[in-house]
């Protein structure tokens, strides 16, 4: 298969939003969502923040797993560090979203008790969940 990639550009063009694609769209959009109360300085930051520091972790996890990187003392370290930065952005989307992080560790207790309500992981019920569950 042979793929035009003017084509697929222009196709991709249209299909993003004005926000993505124009800083007054974008700066609008920014107001919008300020006056209606979300902290979306604090909520960018953490969504690019946990998004880059996850990706940091994972490449060490990758490295051990693909391209025979040792588990090692030094490693695990590494790890906690990066697990730690993730924390920090993590810490910065409770703020945004004023929430405890105890509240969405309940949160996410009482989500996934639904989930497997037999208290342990079922690959029938991971596959088939119910529509309110995200």
């Amino acid at each position: 298969m042979t793929i035009d990639f003017d084509k697929y550009s222009r196709f991709v063009d249209g299909v993003t939003s004005d926000s993505s694609k124009d800083f007054v769209y974008l700066a609008d959009r920014l107001v919008e969502l300020d006056r209606k109360g979300a902290n979306i300085e604090r909520l960018t930051t953490a969504a690019v923040g946990m998004s880059a520091e996850s990706g940091e972790f994972l490449e060490i996890v990758k490295k051990m797993v693909f391209q025979g990187k040792p588990w090692s003392v030094d490693n695990r370290e590494h790890l906690v560090i990066e697990l730690g930065d993730v924390m920090w952005y993590v810490a910065q989307a409770c703020m945004a979203l004023d929430i405890s992080f105890d509240e969405v560790i309940e949160r996410n207790i009482k989500k996934l008790e639904k989930r497997y309500p037999g208290g342990s992981f079922d690959i029938h019920d991971s596959e088939n969940r119910a529509a309110d569950d995200l």
